[in-house]
This record gives structure tokens, C-alpha cells and sequence, in this order.
């Protein structure tokens, strides 16, 4: 109930006066204050918190009198943590009453304010009411998805139907975002999306994001926060925007271990979350691991055209498979007040992903008129990884003065270090079923990145605020592959048709930002940035740096990334915002990768070392409203790809009826679309929250036409999809969540993959200790599973190929928090009473 009481606290306090108005999202109480209030430049700041120490007092109510007149003249509402703020105060004397729910009112008298001085009245602790009240229900919720200045934000903790999952079962949920049935994630239609951990960059997302996003608990993330227009003082990487996934972290004194596990036919998952806090320092410590097993199957049916008036071929393939996968992450995160204004930080975060997969492989050939005989083929894939991250921060923060913001300096650093695995074993198998020939395609990559990053921020008045700093990163990619060939019965020798090789790319990002944001007296905000980057590159393949190698020729660039966001409020209750930003996507390690990659002989992938960054323009237009109990954000935009980084493909050269598919910069790529979001409290225990986005987008590129030449083609086309969510709080500690979902045509250069619907169900039972729950959730359940297919059309060939993916699940859930906080303190210092 902790966090379901806010709206009730609001109205509590504004009825202590009679005048009211609707109210403010940003400010729920100001509309009980009178109009003419006097205000000025002074401040009160404090902390509620039961009168044993144990807890603050989450959502106290203050207010505060005139003491000449007893006239209410401000008020507010404590936050999580107990800490509580007025500002704008006229000099005077004041009385100050703080209430809540179940606690007795605590009146401090006689607080005299100066012009522009902060008054800290400190710990102000609440006695609790012996008085018996009937039994009363107290019903509300944070809100879902949160609107700020220059981001949405997801509050994670208010899904029920993602618990015991995994990180992709969340941002399946967040507006602007989509997530297909294979775990990749687009933002506005734009696959190149920035994901950070803690707004960091972790080496566990440096390989296969989708992949990756499985080894993320869902129970882990508090906030998902979505940034379409970035800010100058983020990197540029990621053409579409950034996702930054917030985790959870407790922040009270004493020992604290939270256990989540869910057990389903598709998975099962185990979580420790625990902490420890005494005197200046704190610990955190979590481990998750999440196991998967999944059947999978897939219908290819393939026709390439051959130069010089050849028969095409004429391609049928059947693949079973079945997943397994374990995945596992650990961290470690200290922090520790040097002082009171001083803070370090440090953290150590392990991943691990092993993820198999068994195929069997059956294809037929038609060549003019001779079928061949069906080809069968048993391949055991492994995709396996080990990352780690190691960061430590400092934190210098100044006081504040009464006319200007907070003024504070940081230095962070940052190694990570990524290990990745695509091995396969294959096994050709003659008429008999039995082994004719054996391949092995080995493949180890490692990604290295060391960042040292520093920033300042300071106020220049009461109205502008100023941020610059300074960003190296070091970045080293490592990729050897080799292909081995032998008989059933002989040993593997090195496949001469396929080389061994390596690649070795270094890369040297020097960045520099400068950021004003500026609040004109009709609440225009304003912020204005620009960065610029320079990235040095040094590339070779070969077998080792002293000998052998052969220097791959690619020129370093410069960048220059303006960034501009506007925000005006139009109403009490209305934004209205602007943006433009540039930003680039540079190629990742599965792009630049060449190795020939044969796991299904007639679907070839491979990488591109010479790739250059790809460009993107955006402008941005947002809309956001409450009305009464809806909530609305409407957003247009357009984006402007160019050099833009897609996969092309074109039959094989030397394999009869494969197709081969290489990474490359194509051309051009124009995107118009709209986003709609809404969020109706039908009541205070139901909500409803619906997305729809549409897009247009239009490509063009070139590729090779049947004799192999080159020619520029494009395509076009809509694309849409929608989702509606609703949340249910029932009796009896009850809770209740179901979503639906449907995403549509997706185009390409080549062609398009049709649409797919999702849905799921999910139940909770909170303990009456409320200290754990029990829970249910179901996904896709009325089916096995469901089947897409993606169709690619070009003068070389056609392809149909549809996936099968038996992704109906349901799972049970389990949750329990351990230990006491009795006799433990709340941390009042600025760790505590800051927020993110």
C-alpha cells in the first residue's frame, strides 16, 4: 500500500482549505494555495519519519501557515524517502504542519525566514495514532508511464504480467517501443537504439541485443526510460534514440535480501536482490539466473535466378530446433560518503549467456527438371558469452545558493570487457541417416572499452543552467574464425575452402559537450547543445599484429551533433515540445564481423569491416495533456537516415541455390511517423493505458541485378501497431493485469515481414505481511505458439521464409523479502534525499 496512498495524501492536505481547482500533475496540492500567496526566495527543507526511526514517512503531508493571519500559504508532499521541500518563500514567520495516514499532526512553530535563506528544520518525526478506525480501503497506484521534460519513463514495478520474466517482456510494454517475437527491439521504427544500464553502457549489450535482454530480469528493473532526443551530454551512438533500463537498489540502513523466482513450461528464474547500508556505506548485492527451453521450426522455400538465361533453382528447406539457454547476471555496486557533498561509487557487473541450439535440417533442390534427393543435416549451434563491467565514479556536489541552482562536478570511469562464442558443429547425413562429413566453424570475438568521462555543472542564474565535459573511449575488437572439415571417422583438418582469418579493429572516440538549458519568466524551457566527436580507427586482418596482417583502410571522422529541445507550457495541465537532434550509429561487432557463417547453408550472413557510420537527422514534435483522469501524449516526427546501415542479399557465387547476406551502407532512409499514448484511471483501483504508432518509411539503396550488376532500387511503405494494457487492484491484497498487442507489416529494402499479435494475463496475491507475493502470468496461452514470415524479393531471387515459434507460456511467480529493518536508521544525508 506504500505507494498506492499518494492520491489520497494530496487530498487530505488540500482540504484543509476551501477554495479548490484542478489540479497539477507536477504539483498535486498548489491548487488549495491562495492565488495571492507572497512568494520570494526563501526555502524549508526537511525529512518525515516515524518517531522510532525505523522508516520515513513515505508521502507526509505539509503545510505551511502565516503565523499573523494562519493563513495556508504553500504546501507540498514528502517524497519516497521522507525528505520534503518548499521554495519561493516571502520572508516572515511561519508555522509548519506535517500529517499523514495513521500518525499523529507534528506542528513546528516559529520558523522565521530571511530573504533567500534556506531553512533546514531536519528530522521531524511523526508518533503513531493509537486511535481504533473502522477497516478502510486506501486505493491508488503510481502512475504507469511518466512524462518529463526530455523523457517517458516506464515505472516497471506496476507490471504484473512481466514477473519471473525477462527484460524483453517489459519494453514490450513501453510506449514508442516494439519488440518482435524474436526479442529485437526497434525504437519509432528504428532498429539502432542505445541501450544503457544505469545510464551506462554495459558489455553484456555489446554483442546480440536481443540476446542480451534475456540475461536482464524483469524483477530487477524499476524504470525503463525512453529518449528520442537526446541531450548533448549523452553519445551519439544509437541513430534511433536510447533506452536507459534503471534497476533497483534499496537505499535504508540495515540488512535487506529480497527473493523472486517463477517456474513455467517455456522457463524458470531465481533472483537474490540484497543490500546492507551502516553509517557512510553501502552495499549492494544481486544475482540472477534464468533458464529457457523452446521448440522452433521454420519453412524456407527459395527460387534464384542465374545470369545468361539459366534454369533457376528451386529451394525447399524444413528445420526443427529446440532452444536451450541459460543466462546469468551478478553484480556488485558500493557506495560510500566521503562527506557530506562528496560521494564514490563503484560497481562490478558479470554476464553470462549460454544459449544452444539444436537443428535438423531437411532440403530438397530443383534444378530445370532434376529434383535431387532430400539433404539432411543435424547442426548443434552455440552462442555463448562472458561479460564484465567495472566502474567507479565520483560524485563533488556544492551548496546551493538562494538565487541559483545546484552546482556539482563528477568523474566517472569504466572497463568492460565482452568474450563472445558462435561456434557450430555440423553433421551431413547420407540417404541412410547416417554421418557422410563433418564442419566445424569456430568463432571468438572479444569487445574491450575503456571510458574515463568527466562532467560539470553549474548555474549561471536562477534561469540558466550550464553543463559541459569531456568523454574518451578506447575500444578494441578482436573476431578469429575458422572453418574445419573431416570424415565420420577422421580427425578435423582446416577447410580449404574456407580459410581461417581474424580481424582486429581499434577504435578511438574523443568526445566534447557543451549544454545550456535556460527558463524564460513565461515557462519556455530551453535547451540548446552541441558535441562533437572524433573517431580514430586503426583495422587489420590477418593472424597477429607482428606478422601477417593486412591494414584495412578506413579514414578516420570527425562529427558535429547539435541537439535542441523546447518545452512550453501552454496550460496548467499542457506541454508542448520541440526537438531536433543529430546523432550516429557506428557499426557494431556482429556487423564488422567476416566471418562466413554457415549454420543453414542456404541463408549465409556476413560482416563488413569497412563500414562507415551512419548519419541521422531528427525533428520532433510532442504533445502532452491531463484531462481530468486521462492522461495523453501525442508525438510527430521525422527522420533521415543516411549512409544508412542495413543488410542487403544476393545469391552465392559458389554455393548452387544459397542466398548470401551482407552488412552495408545502402543510401538513404526518410521515416515520417506519429506515436499516441493514453493513460484513463477509470477509478482509483482500475486503469486502462493504450499506444498506437504509425510510420511511413521509404528506402532506397543499391544491389545487384541477375548478371550481377549493380542497380538502385527502393521501397516503401506504412507500418503500424498498437497495444492496449489495463490493471485491475481487487480486494484482499488482489491484483490483475491483462495486454494486448499487434504489430504490423515491417518494410525493407528487399521486401517485408507481416505482422503478429501478442497478449498476456497476469494475477498477484500479496502476502498479509506484505513481505512477498504470489503470482500467475500467462503469455499467448490460447494457441501452441504462432508463425511470421518474412518475404524478400530481387532480380537475383525470391525467398518465403516463415518461423514458427511455440512461445505460449505460463509461469508461477514467487517473492519474499528477508530481514528486519528494526532498530536500522534511515540515511539522512544526501544519498537519501536526492533523487535521480
Amino acid at each position: 500500500m506504500r505507494h498506492l496512498i499518494y492520491l489520497i495524501s494530496s487530498l487530505l492536505l488540500t482540504g484543509q482549505v476551501a477554495a479548490q481547482s484542478a489540479a497539477s500533475p507536477a504539483d498535486p496540492i498548489k491548487p488549495g494555495i491562495s492565488a495571492g500567496s507572497p512568494k520570494g526566495n526563501a526555502k524549508i527543507t526537511g525529512y518525515a519519519v516515524d518517531s522510532t526511526l525505523t522508516k520515513a514517512v513515505e508521502f507526509a503531508n505539509v503545510a505551511l501557515y502565516e503565523t499573523s493571519t494562519g493563513k495556508l500559504v504553500d504546501g507540498t508532499v514528502a517524497n519516497e524517502k521522507g525528505k520534503f521541500s518548499l521554495t519561493r518563500i516571502a520572508p516572515g514567520t511561519y508555522r509548519l504542519l506535517i500529517s499523514f495516514l495513521g500518525y499523529n499532526t507534528r506542528t513546528v512553530d516559529n520558523i522565521i525566514l530571511t530573504v533567500g535563506q534556506t531553512k533546514d528544520i531536519g528530522v521531524v518525526r511523526l508518533s503513531t495514532s493509537t486511535r481504533t478506525l473502522n477497516e478502510v480501503t486506501v486505493a491508488g497506484k503510481k502512475a504507469l508511464v511518466e512524462d518529463k521534460v526530455d523523457r517517458l519513463v516506464y515505472n516497471a514495478d506496476s507490471d504484473l504480467a512481466a514477473k519471473g520474466g525477462d527484460a524483453t517482456d517489459i519494453l514490450k510494454k513501453v510506449p514508442m517501443l516494439s519488440v518482435d517475437l524474436l526479442g529485437n527491439v526497434t525504437l519509432q521504427g528504428s532498429s539502432s537504439v542505445r541501450v544503457l544500464i544505469n545510464n551506462k553502457p554495459s558489455s553484456i549489450l555489446a554483442g546480440n541485443l536481443a540476446d542480451a535482454l534475456r540475461q536482464i530480469p524483469a524483477d530487477l528493473i524499476k524504470t525503463v526510460e525512453v529518449i528520442t532526443s537526446p541531450s548533448a551530454k549523452y553519445d551519439s551512438e544509437g541513430s534511433g534514440g536510447i533506452i536507459n533500463i534503471i534497476t533497483k537498489k534499496n537505499t535504508l540502513q540495515g540488512l535487506h535480501l529480497d527473493v523472486d523466482s517463477g517456474l513455467g513450461n517455456r522457463n524458470a528464474t531465481l533472483g537474490l536482490n540484497g543490500s546492507f547500508r551502516k553509517g557512510n556505506l553501502g552495499v549492494n548485492l544481486n544475482g540472477n539466473g534464468r533458464v529457457i527451453y523452446n521448440p522452433s521450426a521454420s519453412d524456407l522455400n527459395q527460387t534464384t535466378f542465374l545470369a545468361a538465361g539459366a534454369a533457376p533453382v528451386r529451394t525447399n528447406q524444413h528445420i526443427k530446433a529446440f532452444d536451450k539457454g541459460v543466462f546469468a547476471q551478478y553484480a556488485l555496486g558500493l557506495d560510500y560518503d566521503l562527506a557530506k557533498n562528496q560521494s564514490l561509487t563503484a560497481g562490478v557487473r558479470l554476464g553470462i549467456r549460454n544459449l544452444t541450439m539444436d537443428q535438423h535440417q531437411t532440403t530438397t533442390l530443383l534444378s530445370g527438371e532434376r529434383l535431387s534427393l532430400p539433404s539432411k543435416r543435424d547442426v548443434n549451434s552455440q552462442n555463448l558469452s562472458n561479460s564484465i563491467d567495472v566502474n567507479v565514479d565520483y560524485l563533488h556536489t556544492y551548496p546551493s545558493t538562494a538565487n541559483r541552482g545546484k552546482k556539482e562536478f563528477s568523474l566517472s570511469s569504466q572497463y568492460s570487457q565482452n568474450k563472445l562464442t558462435n561456434n557450430f558443429d555440423a553433421n551431413q547425413l547420407d540417404t541412410l541417416g547416417l554421418i557422410s562429413s563433418r564442419q566445424k566453424n569456430l568463432n571468438d570475438a572479444t569487445n574491450q572499452e575503456f571510458i574515463l568521462q568527466s562532467d560539470y555543472q553549474m548555474p549561471l542564474s536562477q534561469r540558466v543552467q550550464l553543463e559541459f565535459g569531456g568523454k574518451n573511449t578506447l575500444r578494441q575488437v578482436t573476431s578469429l574464425y575458422q572453418y574445419l572439415l573431416a570424415s565420420p571417422t577422421s580427425a578435423f583438418d582446416p577447410d580449404e575452402n574456407r580459410p581461417s582469418g581474424s580481424l582486429h579493429y581499434d577504435q578511438n572516440i574523443a568526445a566534447a559537450y557543451l549544454s545550456t538549458t535556460f527558463t524564460t519568466r513565461n515557462k519556455l524551457a530551453i535547451m540548446t547543445g552541441l558535441r562533437y566527436e572524433y573517431t580514430s580507427i586503426q583495422a587489420w586482418t590477418g593472424g597477429s599484429k607482428a606478422g601477417g596482417q593486412e591494414p584495412i583502410s578506413i579514414p578516420n571522422y570527425g562529427r558535429l551533433l547539435p541537439s535542441i529541445n523546447l518545452a512550453k507550457k501552454i496550460r496548467e495541465n499542457a506541454t508542448l515540445k520541440l526537438a531536433y537532434t543529430r546523432r550516429i550509429r557506428r557499426p557494431f561487432i556482429d556487423d564488422l564481423n567476416p566471418n562466413f557463417n554457415t549454420v543453414n547453408p542456404l541463408n549465409i550472413r556476413l560482416g563488413n569491416p569497412y563500414l562507415k557510420p551512419e548519419t541521422v537527422d531528427r525533428i520532433e514534435v510532442g504533445y502532452s495533456t491531463q484531462l481530468k483522469k486521462t492522461y495523453l501524449n501525442f508525438t510527430l516526427y521525422t527522420r533521415l537516415n543516411t549512409d544508412d546501415i542495413q543488410s542487403i542479399s544476393q545469391r552465392s557465387d559458389t554455393l548452387v541455390g544459397a542466398v548470401v547476406t551482407r552488412v552495408t551502407n545502402l543510401g538513404k532512409e526518410y521515416n515520417y511517423g506519429s506515436n499516441v499514448f493514453a493513460t484513463v484511471n477509470l477509478t482509483p483501483r482500475w486503469s486502462v493505458n493504450a499506444n498506437l504508432d504509425v510510420m511511413y518509411r521509404f528506402i532506397q539503396g543499391l544491389a545487384l541485378d541477375v548478371n550481377g550488376l549493380s542497380t538502385q532500387i527502393s521501397n516503401q511503405g506504412f507500418r503500424w501497431g498498437g497495444r492496449i494494457d489495463t490493471q485491475l487492484q481487487l480486494d484482499k491484497d488482489w491484483a490483475v493485469q491483462a495486454n494486448i498487442g499487434y504489430r504490423g507489416k515491417d518494410i525493407n529494402l528487399q521486401g517485408y515481414r507481416i505482422g503478429f499479435a501478442q497478449y498476456s494475463l497476469g494475477a498477484r496475491k500479496d502476502f498479509s505481511n506484505k513481505r512477498g507475493s504470489l503470482g500467475l502470468a500467462a503469455e499467448n496461452f490460447l494457441t501452441r505458439g504462432m508463425g511470421f514470415t518474412s518475404v524478400l524479393t530481387s532480380a537475383q531471387f525470391n525467398q518465403d521464409f516463415r518461423q514458427y515459434i511455440y512461445n505460449a507460456s505460463v509461469r508461477a511467480t514467487f517473492s519474499y523479502k528477508i530481514g528486519s529493518l528494526n532498530g536500522a536508521k534511515v540515511k539522512m544525508n544526501k544519498s537519501l534525499g536526492d533523487e535521480n
